[in-house]
């Protein structure tokens, strides 16, 4: 997701993303912890990017 979506959002969407996000991440972490093969490795890093804007946004709003 871009930066511009995000910030569209209102608050209550963006904690929902914020825990799907999360969710999803923990989910990848886990299987790579396990030595499991990830069928999309670069997801595990557009995910963390995604949780960053997200983290950025809510410290703007402050």
């Amino acid at each position: 997701m871009k930066f511009k979506e995000l910030k569209a959002m209102n608050k209550e969407n963006l904690e929902k993303k914020q825990l799907e996000v999360e969710m999803e991440l923990i989910k990848l972490n886990s299987q790579v912890a396990t030595g499991t093969t990830l069928k999309n490795p670069s997801q595990l890093k557009q995910l963390k990017k995604i949780l960053a804007k997200i983290k950025t946004i809510h410290n703007q709003n402050e």
